[in-house]
């Protein structure tokens, strides 16, 4: 399945203080709609944001490497709406 998903916003932490960013992230994803998407861009791999997100959101969210360093990392970060999360979880939604 390829989920399409429109750009909301760009969230750059580049010049964020570290401890700033994970609470920007999730506040900005938060704020999405499902089918929306914030592209974030970042100067190192945010793999720990991606364990913090399966953590939190799990089954929630996509993730999409659009750009992998070395020096700048592009994420494509998507809320999945509810027909996605009952088609990703094997069920029709229905009421049986």
């Amino acid at each position: 399945m390829t989920t399409t998903h429109s750009f909301k916003t760009t969230v750059d932490v580049r010049t964020i203080p570290p401890r700033e960013r994970h609470p920007l992230i999730f506040g900005t994803f938060d704020g999405l709609a499902a089918g929306e998407a914030l592209l974030l861009v970042n100067d190192h791999d945010p793999k720990p944001l991606y364990y913090q997100f399966q953590a939190e959101s799990k089954g929630q969210f996509t993730w999409d490497y659009l750009e992998s360093g070395p020096d700048v990392w592009q994420v494509k970060i998507g809320k999945i709406g509810d027909a996605a999360k009952v088609e990703a979880a094997g069920g029709c939604g229905c009421a049986h």
